[in-house]
């Protein structure tokens, strides 16, 4: 495994996340964690996302930065598609079902325009953080990292964020993830509520929830910058997401 997941000395994080995070890299659960992904990597495993790109997420969008959280489940599990970031791919990959989704209801609530691709860095340079709660995957095997340690990593992002900013979005589609943020304290900030994007759920409640542009309204209620959610039509790879093989 790269350094990506080695202590927290070591750690090549965002200051504000490595600061509020340092425990978590110390701990028993990480350095088990750490050993499984050696291990599987000692078999020849391929592992999404890359690994410069597993912290993606907390990397593009400071602790300090964070407006609004979208929480999905597992990084994707197909060549070239997972960067860190939760229901983006990089450019070039068709754009997943579910993200097809969310595209057709921000194009319904907020006149959206969908881009070519399905690449939502943008959206994660203006404080959108989007956290998987899972951080990593074998190729092929969707949920095959799951129960091995980061859920409870990502559960104290969450926690952090709940006791440590103010006027947060939190956005739950579907019962994983409102099971995850369930603790959120909605007086001080916004938690919204809905069915999953997934094909097998967005006509259940996720069409017609209005999410972006009501979360944009509570960011301006409360003097915060609302999201342009509208993405650049040619995406721009940064360079931390360039490389899009997995982790050998």
């Amino acid at each position: 495994m790269t350094e990506t997941v080695q202590s927290s000395r070591a750690i090549k994080l965002e200051p504000g996340w490595k600061n509020a995070l340092a425990e978590e890299f110390e701990s028993d659960y990480m350095e088990n964690l750490r050993g499984f992904l050696q291990h599987e990597k000692g078999r020849g495993k391929r592992i999404f996302p890359a690994g410069e790109n597993i912290f993606n997420a907390l990397n593009s969008t400071p602790l300090d930065k964070v407006k609004l959280v979208i929480l999905g489940q597992d990084p994707y599990h197909g060549p070239g598609q997972a960067h860190g970031l939760c229901f983006s791919v990089l450019p070039g990959v068709d754009i997943p079902p579910s993200l097809q989704n969310i595209y057709k209801e921000l194009r319904e609530d907020v006149g959206f325009k969908p881009p070519g691709h399905g690449y939502l860095q943008y959206w994660a340079g203006q404080g959108v953080l989007l956290l998987n709660a899972v951080l990593t995957v074998e190729a092929h095997k969707a949920g095959s990292h799951q129960g091995k340690g980061w859920e409870r990593f990502t559960d104290r992002i969450v926690h952090i964020l709940n006791e440590q900013r103010r006027n947060l979005v939190f956005l739950f589609w579907g019962a994983y993830a409102q099971k995850k943020g369930g603790f959120i304290d909605s007086n001080r900030h916004l938690v919204l509520k809905s069915p999953h994007p997934s094909p097998l759920s967005a006509s259940r409640g996720f069409f017609g929830n209005r999410h972006f542009s009501r979360a944009n309204a509570y960011l301006v209620e409360t003097g915060q910058q609302p999201i342009d959610w509208q993405l650049p039509e040619a995406a721009v790879i940064t360079p931390d997401s360039r490389n899009s093989k997995g982790v050998h």
